[in-house]
């Protein structure tokens, strides 16, 4: 990403952000407290000796159960104690909420919560879920699989975001936090042993410098060998080789007013590609499909995979008096990923995609929070300038029935987006127990995007190695600009029936940006006006894609019972989608030859309702020398998204024969776990969940290739920590029952509107884009049993 421009960057941001400080006021210290609350974290095992989670939902510390939103929070006890290796372990046991590697990738995010989110991690499409690092928006799904390490907490949010948060999302929100630097030096060590030579080792150094000032490093290196091999190229195919460090430094006034964080990150992934299982024999070449799903045949490595992504953020927070409290949030990221993504999984250059991704961003945040006995909140300004680029071939050998050795369907978008958002968000507490929140978001977006699309003989073009002869007129040639502007409110009414018992009803309004496709073929645009020809305009309408909307209503009861023993959160939701954007890519003859293409609508409307459940319930405590607990937990979330139009490619409703990507009906987990005290300063902690995921679409058109039927996966562990905390000895299973299950895929083969492939009069499939035929899938991890030692000094 380039570390001058970095640095120049992070110091003009910085100069702004200190210049926004009103000095010499300071400000206050931004660490959650603790509360004294005896319950346990809703995920399972007891947090902090039996405390219930903090959590920053609302932009304050508050526990699970005083916070009226819909939110499920994993300390990095919890985390730890479960063996959690990144982001997408956190799905199995979270309701409603799908959180994946994107196809083909071991490091872009697809996440999707109570049936919204993004499949194709192409610029021009705003998240539908947000995932947050320490407060900072991240833009771009690539590098957004998050490492677990130095984690404080991962809250997830369900439902639209955006009176409390840096960025207006529609679906819900990700919090990842890191830790706080201690007040004293202190060494934290990990090392990972397991499955497939799985060597894992974190380093982590915090030092106090001086009386004001903290300063940390934490360094990881991830490495796997592959669940499979690429048995064309001779590599590991599912591995893991990455690097990746953070450093952080804190100051915090003496009169504990004013703090200061600034934090660094980067990771350098270079993991071979991830390449799918082909799932029916080659049209042309008749491979055999092969035995083992993480197998490959795929003969793309140009270019060589690699992922580099960072960034940095500094947050400077003042006191400025005991009711007002300002905050800075500023930060710059930057991401460069080169993949080969290989879609027909075969040696041939058959719909081979060499394709390179580069982004960045520039945030700044202000808040200005106001606390008092009744009222409490915040208003605040959020900018965001961010740029997304991507360029890739689709090397093909067609057109129509017709062969050309070395057709290139090349495309190039960069799509910039500018926005600037004002929020706010107040409680009033009309009594103790009675509590209204008023919220509500003004964003203005603005959109440009760059498209080029041609078709090239000659093989791959110079941006991937090659010397190509462009071949007929570009495609699309197309340089757009889009504004986009909305008002979304949120309110919220919650009333506390007991100290241990309170239900809400709130409504929220989300939104999501419109944008033009980087993938759209501006030679398929329809033509107004036949006289005229085809104009900019009609190419402009062509690629545009409008916001999308939802509209949700929830209502909930979160308590407590016997003596906190027994915790809960229960919510019901309802939700309007309207607009919404469905985008896809086809295989298409335009101009005679055959090339790939991206065509997003706003085609449908969709109702969501649903239901989720989470709770956990001490069993038994107090025995064994009186440091003992075993809980119980569970999590249990169904939704029935629907939609109620759907207009397809002829201007008919298809709605009934379209589905919800990435949303199973039902999610559900059950945890049983216990802490027993050993020898002096030492216990013995042990756990098992089981974890299930009803029948799942990977897009709106059902495929007996791709859809995954329902599964149950079954996870493990147990650790010994000893010298009171300091030391600690895990063993962790993870799908101890080595069940195979899709997670993602392509699909490019002639089929009905009901997603049932169409035979041929030889019996066989009729290929939609290439000729071998494209029906290829990813799988989740297989069976892992790993060994970890944890020492602190």
């Amino acid at each position: 990403m380039g570390l001058k421009s970095f640095s120049i960057r992070a110091l003009a941001i910085a100069g702004v952000s200190m210049g926004a400080m009103i000095a010499p006021v300071a400000a206050q210290d931004t660490r959650p407290s603790t509360p004294t609350d005896t319950t346990v974290a809703p995920d399972g095992t007891p947090d902090g000796g039996g405390q219930d989670i903090v959590v920053t939902a609302r932009r304050r510390s508050e526990t699970l159960l005083n916070v009226p939103i819909a939110v499920t929070a994993f300390s990095g006890e919890k985390l730890a104690k479960s063996g959690a290796v990144d982001l997408t372990d956190i799905q199995n046991v979270t309701p409603n909420t799908t959180l994946k590697d994107a196809r083909g990738t071991n490091s872009t995010l697809a996440a999707f919560i109570r049936g919204v989110g993004q499949q194709d991690p192409v610029p021009g499409f705003e998240a539908g879920v947000g995932i947050y690092l320490d407060d900072v928006y991240l833009n771009r799904p690539q590098a957004s699989v998050l490492d677990i390490y130095d984690v404080d907490r991962i809250e997830v949010l369900r439902g639209p975001q955006g009176t409390l948060y840096g960025r207006n999302t529609i679906g819900g929100a990700v919090k990842y936090v890191t830790k706080r630097l201690p007040d004293h030096f202190e060494v934290n060590l990990k090392g990972t042993y397991g499955s497939y030579n799985q060597l894992d080792g974190i380093v982590g150094v915090s030092s106090p410098v001086g009386d004001l000032f903290k300063i940390g490093l934490t360094g990881a290196r991830l490495t796997r060998d592959g669940f499979g091999k690429n048995l064309t190229l001779g590599i590991d195919n599912y591995n893991k080789d990455i690097w990746a460090g953070r450093g952080t430094v804190e100051f915090q006034s003496p009169d504990r007013r004013l703090f200061a964080r600034f934090t660094a990150d980067y990771t350098d992934d270079k993991s071979n590609a991830r390449n799918g299982h082909r799932l029916i024999p080659g049209l042309v070449s008749g491979a055999p499909v092969l035995s083992n799903v993480y197998d490959t045949q795929a003969g793309l490595n140009s270019p060589v995979s690699r992922v580099k992504g960072g960034g940095g953020s500094m947050t400077f927070s003042a006191e400025l008096s005991d009711h007002f409290t300002l905050k800075s949030i500023s930060a710059y990221r930057a991401d460069k990923s080169r993949t080969p993504i290989d879609f027909d999984a075969l040696p041939s250059a058959d719909v081979d995609v060499p394709a390179i991704y580069i982004n960045n961003q520039t945030s700044q945040e202000f808040q200005l929070a106001y606390k008092s006995d009744k009222l409490n909140g915040l208003i605040g300004y959020y900018y965001l300038g961010a740029r997304a680029r991507t360029g890739f071939d689709v090397l093909l050998y067609t057109t129509g029935g017709a062969v050309l050795p070395g057709l290139d369907a090349y495309t190039r978008g960069d799509v910039r987006t500018e926005t600037h958002s004002v929020f706010g968000d107040f409680t009033y507490d009309f009594t103790p127990q009675i509590s209204l929140s008023l919220g509500g978001r003004y964003t203005w977006d603005e959109r440009k995007a760059l498209i080029f699309k041609a078709n090239y003989l000659g093989g791959p073009t110079q941006e991937f190695g090659g010397n190509p002869t462009i071949f007929g007129a570009p495609l699309t040639n197309f340089l757009g600009k889009a504004n986009f502007k909305k008002f979304t409110p949120r309110a919220s009414l919650s009333y506390k029936i007991t100290p241990d018992h309170m239900i809400y009803a709130s409504f929220s309004e989300g939104f999501k940006g419109g944008g033009f496709d980087p993938r759209g073929s501006g030679a398929s645009a329809p033509i107004s006006n036949p006289a005229a020809g085809r104009t900019y305009q009609d190419i402009y309408n062509y690629l545009l894609f409008k916001p999308e909307t939802v509209k949700s209503y929830e209502i909930g009861w979160k308590g407590a019972l016997m003596d906190h023993r027994l915790t809960f959160a229960l919510d019901g939701f309802y939700a309007d989608y309207t607009d919404v954007q469905i985008p896809g890519s086809v295989g298409a003859v335009v101009n005679g030859v055959q090339t790939f293409i991206g065509i997003t609508t706003n085609a449908a409307k969709a109702h969501i309702k649903g239901v989720e459940f989470e709770g956990n319930a001490v069993l038994a405590r107090g025995f064994a020398g009186g440091g003992s607990v075993i809980n119980a937990a569970g999590t249990v979330g169904y939704i029935d998204p629907k939609y109620v139009s759907y207009i397809g490619p002829t201007g008919t409703d298809i709605s009934n024969v379209r589905q919800f990507q990435n949303t199973p009906h039902w999610t559900a987990s059950a945890t049983l776990s216990g802490t027993v005290p050993m020898a002096e300063g030492a216990s013995l902690s042990a756990g098992t969940t089981a974890s299930y995921r009803s029948l799942t679409h990977q897009f709106e058109t059902a495929s007996p290739f791709l859809d995954q039927a329902a599964y149950t996966l079954i996870d493990a562990n147990i650790t010994y920590a000893f010298g009171h905390g300091r030391y600690s000895i895990g063993v962790y299973g993870k799908n101890l029952t080595n069940r195979q299950y899709k997670t993602s895929g392509y699909q490019y083969i002639n089929s009905t509107l009901a997603g049932v492939p169409i035979l041929n009069a030889a019996g066989g499939y009729t290929p939609t884009l290439g000729k071998e035929g494209i029906a290829t899938a990813f799988y989740g991890n297989p069976r892992q049993v790993l060994g970890t030692f944890t020492a602190k000094f």
